[in-house]
């Protein structure tokens, strides 16, 4: 998927969704833990969708409803575990926010493919331009749009019958 490594955290993504839950007086049920494990077992980016059937397909049979998923994905987004990358399909796309480190992405409008990467020339304009208007930066998000070399590429055409003649 991407060179990018992760980055140590101090606590567990379960311990962080854990107290998070604590300040709006939630608890980390056993269907939120399984969810969080399953998010954090890979780095891919993913779909409600397709989180929901990775926990069905799952060989310990740990069941979690569709609509566990959804709000514990929004609890995730909440308490920086996950955000939400890019809209494809009509599907909101998540990836890790927490132990992953700072990247941006380019985001192929005919195959939904996203390609992670980090340019540090992008960060010093940044850098440079909020230091211009007195800014200070917390954090920044780039998603590129355009066509990735797969999808670029001229259709392979089967020759016509006359065309063999």
């Amino acid at each position: 998927m991407s060179d990018l490594s992760s980055v140590e955290v101090s606590i567990s993504p379960a311990e962080k969704l854990r107290e998070y839950l604590a300040t709006q007086n939630k608890r980390l049920t056993p269907e939120r833990e399984n969810i969080v494990e399953e998010v954090f077992s890979t780095h891919e980016h993913f779909d409600a969708d397709m989180l929901v059937h990775r926990l069905s397909s799952r060989k310990d049979k740990k069941r979690v409803s569709r609509s566990s998923v959804y709000r514990t994905l929004e609890l995730m987004e909440k308490a920086g575990l996950l955000r939400k990358v890019a809209r494809t399909e009509d599907r909101d796309v998540y990836e890790h926010d927490y132990g992953y480190p700072q990247h941006d992405h380019l985001i192929c409008t005919k195959t939904s493919k996203m390609i992670e990467f980090r340019n540090e020339e992008i960060l010093e304009i940044l850098e440079r331009v909020a230091a211009e208007h007195g800014f200070r930066i917390t954090g920044h998000r780039l998603e590129v749009y355009g066509v990735c070399a797969e999808a670029a590429r001229p259709p392979r055409r089967r020759p016509r019958k006359l065309d063999l003649i």
